[in-house]
């Protein structure tokens, strides 16, 4: 067999995907708030709904006992009242793009102009609703940004409030106006002292105020009679009627102007804008070039933001049916596995074995491994290929002087490489392949290898398990191996399409590894791209959960990233070097379709998605309701702790672990989602990594040599 050249790739240091990625989330976060803002933090309550409190010792007489247009400023308050049977019809709340239109086409059928007090947010949502009230000759004026209660809300919330509706309006009409109607008002008799500050500080903004006089609570929804009964004028005197486009079904109001116009014209009123009526000049003009742009420029960022989150939502519910579908396929698919226990795939396997321990550095826990496999109740050699160690490691092992046990010294080539050597020393037919940090129990090699009575198996994966579970570090990485790791492996060996083998507990067939020309060195993920090159071979690999060997798993946050890292960028090089099993037949399609197709959506898809529902948990938190969206986040908590209690109770595992599952949401679920975005980023910018040696602890036993 040719020994594989090693390749020494550069590493390229990838800072500018990680800028992107911070503009990206700063951009969504911007995109996020500005869709709470204008969507959920105000305007819950129709006009009408929300009383002024508190008393009135500070509005002056002759602002609570005048007129409806109100002038606050510096000098003498002023206020002032409509003509002598004139009424000026207001509504409030839109535009409406249902109900809008129908009263518009109504006004112009009786040719009646009226007062639009219009929401930014809904001028921004319907642009070319609030054009047509300005070209059909309507007035148009300011009822706040997102309906907010300017009289409670902060002095820094009603300049913004009152600006950006300034500056959609301007966006959308090409016209700015200097009435106001704050929502939640009515009545000049009904101010209050608070109500009387925020009407001086709009004054200093450049707004006249516009009350009502006439109620004709439509937002209560009382029935069309009982509307046009509140709108009928009871004297001669002027009115400003308050009626409503939008907030709901406005059929009543539909109705009840269709009978009221004519039946006031008929009695001698007239029908004016607030600006005609009370005998003002036009409240509207032109708009600067510069507030249209900014205007647009407002316009366009909250449709993005409506879109972005559009698409969040799809992507939220992508996310949740894939987990609900994971949980589901591997649930479903252990415990047909855990059915199969007993099976037997042919006369037991008594033949000897070859066991190669690649090693680079692994002086702190080669003895364990070494005396671990010495100790097995199966006969075998060992052959440790020390990969130009710097830290004695061969020497360690000559030291030990345990017989049946080799050293191959080589040039630093990779694992790959020391692999292919320790293949072309072996003596025997069946090859187990570990990780000079594992601890094989007695038992696990000669379970490893049962498999491999059914001559068409070509490989096997043990059972690998955490060793150091103290701290929370290690045991999320044992709840993660237990969990995902040996879940997915049940799944894969009943479907047939077992990805990969892993380095720390796998055998190999002899004849299977020299059919397709040994180990490869094109990808950082060897055990992986081996495992897949077997299943387009047509080997069929399969799990075997009793052969348990224990792994040291990294113990830092720094070399957890590192190994993650290589694995998932392994993964996702094997996985395109064997895109082409999809289209295959046989048992190699078979792996293709099922196990690349799994690999793609759960591991991923799904962790790409998986951020979305932390987004929207914290979006839900502040903008939406708290408690449902803390419920929704606690079921999926609940599915994966029901998910762990059975994948430990079928490893045999206690599940005192799984308190930390909780915790594990915080921290280690978002770290396991960077991976996936670097790797995914580092695939797409074609970067090459070179291996990446993880920490060695010697934090592992093993029983002694008898």
């Amino acid at each position: 067999m040719s020994r594989p050249v090693a390749r020494r790739a550069k590493q390229v240091p990838l800072r500018t995907h990680w800028i992107v990625l911070t503009m990206l989330l700063v951009c969504l976060a911007s995109m996020l708030l500005l869709n709470g803002y204008t969507h959920h933090m105000f305007g819950a309550e129709p006009d009408g709904a929300v009383a002024s409190t508190g008393g009135a010792g500070s509005v002056p007489r002759s602002i609570t006992a005048g007129g409806p247009v109100i002038d606050a400023g510096n000098g003498t308050p002023r206020s002032v009242s409509p003509k002598p049977r004139t009424i000026a019809i207001t509504f409030d709340d839109g535009p409406d793009p249902v109900w809008t239109p129908k009263i518009l086409d109504l006004l112009r059928e009786h040719q009646v102009h009226a007062t639009f007090f219009v929401v930014g947010t809904a001028v921004a949502a319907h642009p070319d609703l609030a054009r047509r009230i300005v070209a059909e000759g309507h007035q148009i004026a300011v009822h706040s940004f997102t309906h907010a209660n300017l009289t409670t809300a902060t002095g820094w919330r009603r300049d913004l409030e009152l600006r950006q509706s300034q500056l959609i309006l301007a966006g959308a009409t090409g016209v700015r106006t200097t009435l106001l109607r704050p929502p939640y008002s009515s009545e000049p008799e009904a101010l209050r002292d608070r109500d009387w500050e925020s009407i001086k500080q709009t004054r200093e903004a450049g707004y006249l105020t516009v009350l009502t006089t006439q109620d004709s609570e439509d937002w209560r929804k009382p029935g069309t009679d009982q509307v046009i009964a509140n709108s009928m004028p009871r004297s001669q005197a002027g009115q400003v009627l308050l009626m409503h486009d939008a907030g709901g079904d406005r059929t009543q109001t539909l109705e009840a102007l269709s009978k009221l116009l004519p039946r006031l014209q008929a009695r001698g009123f007239k029908f004016a804008t607030v600006s005609d009526a009370v005998g003002l000049p036009d409240a509207t003009n032109s708009a600067s070039l510069l507030d249209r742009g900014r205007g647009l420029a407002v316009i366009w960022a909250m449709r993005i933001s409506d879109a972005v989150l559009a698409v969040l939502g799809w992507l939220l519910y992508a996310a949740g049916a894939l987990s609900v579908l994971r949980a589901i396929t591997t649930v479903v698919a252990a415990r047909r596995h855990a059915r199969m226990r007993g099976w037997s795939y042919g006369p037991p396997v008594t033949e000897p074995v070859s066991v190669i321990v690649p090693a680079y550095n692994e002086s702190a826990g080669i003895e364990a491994a070494i005396r671990s496999l010495v100790a097995s109740d199966h006969p075998l050699e060992v052959i440790v290929v020390d990969d130009g160690s710097t830290d004695g490691t061969a020497d360690l092992v000559e030291s030990l002087r345990i017989p049946g046990v080799r050293v191959i010294r080589q040039a630093n080539a990779g694992k790959p490489v020391a692999l292919n050597t320790g293949l072309q020393a072996a003596r025997f037919e069946l090859i187990v392949m570990v990780d000079g940090d594992t601890v094989f129990e007695p038992d696990a090699v000669r379970k490893l290898i049962q498999p491999f009575g059914h001559p068409a198996v070509g490989a096997v994966s043990g059972n690998a398990k955490v060793g150091n579970r103290r701290g929370l570090l290690g045991r999320w990485q044992h709840i993660e191996y237990v969990i995902g790791f040996n879940l997915d492996r049940r799944l894969f060996d009943l479907a047939e399409c077992m990805p990969t083998v892993p380095g720390a507990v796998g055998a190999f067939r002899r004849t299977a590894l020299e059919r397709i020309g040994g180990l490869s060195d094109v990808t950082l993920a060897e055990d992986t791209d081996l495992t897949m090159a077997l299943c387009r071979d047509g080997w069929r690999v399969v799990y075997e959960e009793s052969a348990v060997a224990w792994t040291e798993a990294p113990a830092s946050v720094g070399a957890l990233w590192r190994q993650r890292y290589r694995w998932c960028y392994g993964t996702l090089q094997a996985m395109w070097k064997h895109r082409g099993a999809m289209v295959q037949g046989g048992r190699a399609g078979k792996f293709g379709r099922r196990g690349l197709t799994y690999l793609m959506l759960f591991q991923v898809l799904l962790p790409l998605l998986a951020p979305v529902v932390d987004v929207f948990a914290l979006y839900g938190l502040v903008f939406l309701d708290p408690v449902r969206v803390l419920s929704v986040w606690g079921g999926f908590v609940l599915l994966q702790l029901l998910m762990g209690f059975y994948a430990f109770w079928l490893d045999g595992e206690r599940p005192g672990p799984l308190w930390t599952l909780p915790l594990q949401q915080f921290v280690y679920r978002q770290l396991m989602y960077l991976v996936v975005i670097q790797s995914v980023f580092t695939a797409l910018a074609g970067t090459k990594l070179r291996w990446q040696r993880m920490e060695r602890y010697g934090s592992l036993q093993a029983p002694v040599v008898r």
